[in-house]
């Protein structure tokens, strides 16, 4: 949080998640006060002549006594800049800073209904009925880590 990019990820954040559920980072940290500081940030940068530009956020929260799998949480990408990838190649970077650097069982994220197909693209189970979140509807979705390959 006290990178410099996290200015312009909360921004980002409040742009395209938050002001829409009439809430802004402040607000946000008030419904869960600690969890943006144990959370693990990440961001995809774009290099712009005036330096770089967070087009791209989300977050990882580590696994806790009652649930074994990570939580991914506020991930979105620039309005503008949505279809290119960028939210597909966040996960990545989750997926392997998670399973291959935590040696994390699994992941799992709150999904709203219209972003279920983003997550089953990339290899993500529906695990929930819908549930209301901040207003909207949401379902569970997770994956588990690759089972390691098996030594010949």
């Amino acid at each position: 949080m006290s990178d410099p990019l996290y200015e312009q990820e909360v921004a980002l954040r409040e742009q395209v998640l938050l002001n829409s559920v009439g809430l802004d980072i402040e607000g946000y940290k008030a419904m869960a006060p600690g969890r943006e500081e144990k959370c693990e940030h990440f961001v995809a940068v774009f290099d712009h002549p005036k330096g770089e530009r967070v087009v791209g956020t989300a977050t990882l929260l580590a696994p806790t006594d009652d649930e074994p799998f990570a939580k991914v949480m506020q991930v979105c990408v620039d309005k503008q800049r949505q279809g290119e990838g960028i939210g597909t190649k966040l996960m990545i970077a989750i997926e392997a800073r998670a399973f291959g650097e935590m040696g994390i069982p699994g992941l799992y994220c709150h999904a709203q209904l219209a972003a279920m197909p983003f997550y089953e693209k990339l290899g993500w189970d529906t695990a929930s009925d819908v549930f209301m979140e901040a207003g909207i509807e949401h379902k569970r979705m997770q994956i588990s880590a690759p089972k390691p390959a098996e030594s010949r």
